[in-house]
């Protein structure tokens, strides 16, 4: 206890010297004072009025040379640019232990297990064990990687500075290696007095990137400097080690880092942070909706089934926005309706009044219920959701796709599928109309590029080519440059290939909405009445006037998993009812196409 008393006393001075030499340079400036004053009206008159004469000429050239004084004192003495301004965050103040940290269980256990090892790392050493001096949290943005951080500070109540990796960043050469060190010198000083001391950097990537070298060495560019302190301050050359544990967080590929800073010694321990399961994904819902006014009817696990893909901070937003929905309509409760309306907001977009010529709203369900159909019967993991004609930001209608199952890898059979969906909507205005629109536009880019990644780089071609010809050599834009290493003949058979990929697709995509004519039908004329068609809707009509009866999603066993792990569908709407007009018999208020003259 005196020796960690004395080792806080020391720490205390080193932090506060300069405070307690002003304040003792005040008080002798004031003894002084107070003598100079008392012989000051001791001496006589007329020297007493000559030196105040000249006060108006001494006083301000002392104030422009001070202020000079303490500028350079500032600017070169004291750090100016790279005086790094952080202070210790103490772990009562944090607040967020492991029970706060939702839906991140594996991660969480890898965390608990490098907080005990802070804790009892004397008995790690004692058995000739080393202590950890880093820990990199990889994963995608809005997973938890920071809410881990800080309950790694608490639950091990040591010291915690954190910084983002862009403070390291400045126009000034030299600055950030400077920050590194300030940075370090504050995390060792801590560590004496407390034990441990740990160094939160976000955003690691920033400083953390793979070095470039050019024909100088590369030691010239700042964030080769500032990454070549970082390692040094990890594991350097000192006479002293301290318990500092780094814990970097980045939403960069791993590859991306440097591998200086991955190896043993640096970075020893890597934590992976993925999106969350359906499990986890329940939990965030009733975490989330416990902090707002909700219907007692709402079913965590049949939302979690609905978003797939989801990560933690994406759960909290749609929670949010379904609450600020039912205010703005006046509802002191959050119903399901609320938050199927958030949802769509967030990933469709928010609905734009636009009028639109009736015309152009036919042209548009009918390519809706394309997608719809293709979707429906030829995909092997999404599902249909929401149908839409109503315009949101620039599209005229949406069909909203859901995956039922997180599946990491996709195959084959899934890019055929996409490809065909994004062509369902062409074909569809092709059939009914014999002309098409605008609309088919970003399909065609999307579809296309699809079939050159299936070709080009993941060996899915017709012709069984294998081979990746374009990453090789990618680190250029041009496109030129990328395929410079191929044969004109190599370049015309990928082509092809994807020429091929693309009418076989179209093909497949045709023969189904030619025979399901009457569901596009359907679908269309539910689309015009109501607007939008939502997930039990879109099903009902499709088991009622669908032709085939076998889907790819069902082959896979999906689908009866989905509804099984759904549960029963409580007033599950009907399909739209026979019409005497049939939609197929109205025609357009405008000019009828050529085909049709």
């Amino acid at each position: 206890m005196k020796k960690r008393f004395i080792q806080k006393a020391i720490m205390f001075l080193q932090f506060h010297w300069l405070k307690l030499l002003l304040m003792a340079f005040a008080a002798v400036l004031l003894t002084v004072l107070g003598f100079g004053i008392h012989a000051f009206m001791t001496i006589d008159s007329y020297t007493r009025k000559t030196l105040l004469a000249q006060q108006p000429v001494y006083l301000p050239m002392g104030a422009i040379q001070a202020i000079i004084f303490v500028s350079m004192y500032m600017l070169f003495l004291r750090g100016g640019f790279t005086k790094l301004s952080k202070k210790r965050i103490k772990s009562k103040n944090i607040k967020i232990s492991f029970d706060d940290v939702i839906g991140l269980e594996e991660p969480k256990l890898e965390a608990m297990e490098v907080v005990s090892l802070i804790k009892d790392h004397k008995r790690i050493q004692n058995i000739g064990g080393k202590i950890i001096k880093g820990i990199l949290m990889v994963g995608p943005p809005g997973c938890g990687k920071t809410l881990l951080a800080k309950a790694i500070a608490t639950e091990a109540d040591i010291p915690f500075l954190s910084m983002a990796g862009s403070e390291f960043v400045e126009v000034f050469v030299g600055v950030g290696a400077s920050r590194v060190r300030t940075l370090f010198k504050k995390a060792r000083q801590y560590a004496k007095a407390e034990g441990a001391c740990i160094i939160f950097i976000d955003e690691l990537d920033v400083i953390g990137s793979a070095r470039s070298f050019n024909q100088w060495g590369g030691g010239g560019m700042e964030t080769n400097s500032t990454q070549n302190q970082l390692l040094s301050e990890m594991d350097g050359l000192r006479d002293s080690q301290e318990n500092i544990i780094v814990v970097g967080a980045t939403n960069a590929d791993i590859s991306k880092i440097d591998p200086a800073l991955l190896r043993p010694g640096r970075f020893d321990r890597k934590i992976h942070i993925d999106k969350p399961l359906v499990e986890d994904r329940e939990k965030l819902f009733q975490f989330y909706l416990t902090k707002i006014k909700h219907a007692p009817e709402i079913d965590c696990r049949r939302l979690a089934n609905f978003t797939v893909g989801k990560s933690p901070a994406d759960i909290e937003n749609v929670v949010k926005e379904a609450a600020l929905i039912a205010t703005r309509n006046g509802r002191n409760l959050v119903e399901y309706s609320d938050i199927s309306s958030a949802m769509e907001r967030i990933d469709l977009g928010l609905k734009r009044k636009r009028r639109i010529a009736p015309k152009e709203r036919i042209n548009t369900a009918y390519h809706e219920a394309g997608h719809a159909i293709s979707a429906y019967y030829l995909h092997p993991l999404d599902d249909v959701f929401k149908l839409s004609i109503v315009t949101r930001d620039e599209s005229l209608g949406v069909t909203h796709l859901q995956p039922l199952e997180e599946i990491m890898a996709k195959d084959r059979n899934w890019f055929l599928a996409e490809i065909e969906t994004l062509l369902a909507g062409y074909t569809a205005e092709k059939i009914k109309f014999g002309v098409t629109t605008l609309g088919v536009g970003s399909d065609f880019r999307r579809a296309t590029n699809l079939a050159q990644t299936m070709v080009w780089r993941l060996g899915m071609g017709l012709q069984g080519e294998v081979g990746d010809y374009i990453t090789p050599l990618g680190r250029t834009s041009d496109v030129e440059g990328l395929l410079a290493h191929l044969s004109d003949g190599t370049k015309d058979k990928l082509n092809k290939e994807v020429e091929g990929i693309l009418k076989i697709c179209s093909n497949s995509v045709t023969d189904l909405l030619s025979k399901e004519s009457d569901l596009m039908d359907k679908l269309a004329d539910s689309l015009l009445e109501k607007d939008e068609l939502e997930y039990e809707e879109i099903d009902a009509i499709c088991q009622k006037y669908g032709v085939t009866k076998t889907r790819k999603i069902e082959e896979v066993g999906l689908l009866k998993k989905f509804r099984d792990a759904l549960g029963p569908i409580k007033n599950n709407p009907p399909a739209a009812p026979d019409k005497k007009e049939d939609i197929k018999d109205k025609k357009p208020p405008e000019t009828p196409p050529e085909h049709e003259k």
